[in-house]
């Protein structure tokens, strides 16, 4: 989890930096495509099965919709609209929105410091999103976070299927969903290939798209949703950072404030989750569809 949430947080750097050379939905959609075929690529030759049947297919393609298409596009305007240490903070609120569809779909412990921790982190999102600028760049991060939620919470019904193959053909569905909106909207892609621009996109698309999402929905089908999800809190400290070091930003002393209370709420939540659970309790397998541990191996690995 250390390195995703370093890779994920570099990730907001990149894309501020690179923006100028593309339309930002022509941006996303790239990202998402040359991860898709990379891992296509990469799961052809190691002869990886890919999906079979509808409800296989229907699963890999909202996970698409929702990982993909409105996450990716979400989180790319709101780079645009606010620096990218304030972008990474709430695009991750992801911790936050987890807990209670994680108890109620999964039968995950909510416990009494983690309550304490989603109201904490809520607090510390507001001291970092109003200062930070607020507005449209706020709300669209935001949805980022709402959109890779749906998605964690979606990759937990993939049990059973090809991990890197699931991956690849929801990148290859939600770019190409998100390429045919970036088209209505922004028109052709108008694209400068500079040496950066290829530089940020093969670091976008390979290392933090697709192996970074393959390692991450590793974890989500083996750990409780909500202390992986917890982990994700360190992604705006990595971005902020970044920001600082690579592109001059100054964070405002409010925005230090929020960090340092989402931070606190990342304790209280890996606390509550480190203590042992009640007698009793849901197992991650009990509630929703059938997940046996045996179908949280990854085939062909």
């Amino acid at each position: 989890m250390l390195w995703i949430t370093a890779v994920w947080g570099a990730c907001f750097v990149v894309i501020r930096w690179a923006l100028p050379d593309a339309p930002l939905l022509w941006f996303a959609s790239l990202r998402a495509l040359v991860a898709g075929v990379a891992l296509l690529a990469w799961g052809a030759a190691r002869h990886r099965p890919s999906p079979s049947g509808r409800r296989a297919w229907s699963l890999v393609s909202a996970l698409a919709l929702v990982n993909v298409t409105l996450a990716f596009a979400a989180m790319f305007a709101g780079v645009a609209g606010l620096s990218a240490g304030t972008a990474a903070v709430l695009a991750n609120a992801q911790p936050l929105l987890i807990l209670v569809p994680a108890w109620r779909l999964y039968g995950e412990r909510l416990g009494g410091s983690r309550i304490v921790g989603l109201f904490v982190g809520f607090a510390g999102l507001v001291f970092v999103a109003l200062p930070g600028g607020g507005g449209k760049g706020a709300g669209l991060s935001l949805l980022a976070a709402a959109g890779i939620t749906g998605g964690t919470l979606l990759s937990r019904r993939l049990a059973g299927l090809d991990l890197v193959m699931v991956s690849a053909w929801h990148f290859v569905i939600g770019g190409a969903v998100l390429a045919g909106i970036a088209a209505a909207v922004e028109g052709r892609p108008d694209v400068h290939w500079t040496l950066r621009f290829l530089v940020a996109l093969a670091f976008l698309g390979l290392i933090g798209t697709a192996l970074a999402f393959v390692a991450w929905f590793t974890e989500t089908r083996r750990a409780p949703l909500g202390s992986v999800a917890a982990w994700t809190f360190l992604v705006p400290i990595f971005g902020l950072g970044l920001g600082v070091v690579l592109l001059g930003e100054r964070p405002s002393g409010w925005t230090l404030v929020g960090v340092v209370v989402v931070l606190a709420s990342l304790w209280l939540s890996l606390r509550d989750s480190s203590s042992p659970a009640r007698p009793g309790s849901a197992p991650i397998e009990a509630a929703g569809a059938p997940l046996a541990r045996e179908s949280f191996r990854d085939p062909g690995a």
